[in-house]
């Protein structure tokens, strides 16, 4: 058994006991940034390494899912291409919406990890089982945050946590990826 995790409140989180993983877009899933071109087109770069990353904790029976406060089609087009369990858009309070899945999917609060980076994400990076934030995090999400990610939000910090969630499983868990995307042609 892997390490446990400790939390900021002292109580120990065992990672193998996390059934969902839920993180906000901006600034988690990508590096924060909206490039707009001259035909008013919105463009965001998602990281590669997070999405094989998701694509494995769903194979692994983790529902997983984002919760974002924006409404856009680029985004939901993500959580499909990643097979995400769980997409949120319009996002006034993420915490009531997890203890809603929680209810839905029957687990608890402490079985949920949530990255999140603005004060939006603030109450749920606080009440998940475990609150991830990103370097780039605002100070008061950093305050109350469990873990904050080495790497930067659009360049693998979810990859980081799917890698310590997986811990000595993640070479088992990327041969079942390889197995389940050769039974599905790809998709």
């Amino acid at each position: 058994m892997r390490e446990l995790i400790s939390r900021k409140d002292g109580r120990k989180i065992d990672l193998d006991n996390i059934k969902m993983f839920l993180t906000d877009c901006d600034g988690c899933m990508t590096d924060g940034g909206m490039y707009l071109s001259e035909n008013g087109d919105e463009l965001k770069k998602f990281a590669v390494l997070d999405g094989m990353g998701l694509a494995m904790l769903h194979e692994q029976g983790i529902l997983t899912g984002m919760i974002t406060g924006e409404s856009r089609e680029l985004n939901r087009r993500r959580s499909e291409k990643l097979h995400m369990d769980i997409y949120v858009d319009n996002a006034a309070d993420k915490l009531e919406i997890a203890r809603k899945l929680c209810a839905d999917h029957g687990i608890t609060m402490d079985q949920v990890l949530f990255v999140g980076d603005d004060v939006n994400d603030l109450a749920l990076v606080e009440a998940a089982g475990l609150g991830v934030t990103v370097p780039g995090g605002r100070p008061q999400v950093k305050a109350v945050a469990d873990y904050i990610t080495e790497t930067k939000g659009g360049e693998g910090a979810i990859r980081e946590v799917v890698d310590m969630i997986l811990g000595d499983r993640l070479l088992e868990a990327f041969e079942d990826h390889k197995r389940i995307k050769q039974q599905t042609g790809g998709k």
